[in-house]
């Protein structure tokens, strides 16, 4: 199989649920090559949600809300749910970065998880039934996915060895030449413009509490909190 090839079946299977065909071989290096194919997934798992908003189901809006949003999170299999609230138990906590690593592994969710992950949820499916132009999810999860390259690439792993450590150093300008088609989209610019202060600011912040390192929980924490950012772009310019 031709290794970019594997790599973007890498990235398809490893951030998506769908059956997409397994790779085979993978080799050393082929985890770092799939990350420049994550914008691909974002539009894979946005355009479920977009199709999931787009289709005149005969349903009230609140419902139609959180029938996408249960699919945005089945289609991503919850990964980057699962790192957003084992990140918040971890950052928001009053310890050490060593003990800030530790809670990180622990299976358990805390207060700070339980508290920000229903507060993303709600606040997810608020902006899903606002009224939002469909194709709204689409921008946001292929924003994420490729502006993570970036704190990705740039701090060093806080656990070398892991998987969010070998998914390191995928090429950006691969990333984003895949991701340019969202720029057709209206309102995209800006969405681009504030994701990507929102992911400098969220890795930053990261990486100041784990001791200046990321980890792959670190990954779906921004990936959430950037997502949810674009979709209160369009959320403003629709109400502005």
């Amino acid at each position: 199989m031709p290794r970019d090839l594997r790599a973007l079946l890498l990235a398809l299977t490893f951030l998506t649920t769908l059956p997409f065909p397994q790779p085979r071989g993978v080799e050393d290096g082929d985890f770092a090559r799939a990350s420049s194919f994550y914008p691909l997934a974002g539009f894979v798992v946005g355009g479920v949600v977009a199709l999931l908003l787009w289709l005149p189901l005969p349903l009230p809006g609140g419902v139609r809300a959180a029938l996408a949003l249960g699919a945005w999170l089945a289609v991503t299999g919850l990964l980057h749910f699962d790192g957003l609230v084992d990140s918040a138990d971890a950052l928001f906590v009053m310890k050490s970065p060593q003990r800030r690593l530790e809670i990180l592994k622990d299976v358990h969710v805390g207060a700070f998880g339980l508290a920000t992950g229903v507060l993303v949820l709600l606040t997810l499916w608020s902006l899903l039934d606002s009224s939002l132009p469909f194709f709204a999810p689409v921008v946001a999860a292929v924003v994420a996915r490729t502006l993570l390259l970036w704190p990705m690439n740039f701090y060093p792993a806080a656990r070398p060895g892991s998987l969010g450590a070998i998914s390191r150093q995928g090429n950006e300008a691969i990333a984003l030449l895949l991701a340019l088609p969202t720029l057709f989209f209206p309102g995209a610019w800006l969405a681009w413009l504030v994701g990507l202060l929102t992911v400098l600011v969220t890795a930053r912040f990261a990486a100041s509490r784990l001791g200046g390192g990321l980890t792959g929980d670190s990954y779906g924490f921004i990936i959430m909190v950037t997502e949810l950012t674009v979709l209160c772009v369009y959320a403003w310019g629709k109400a502005g």
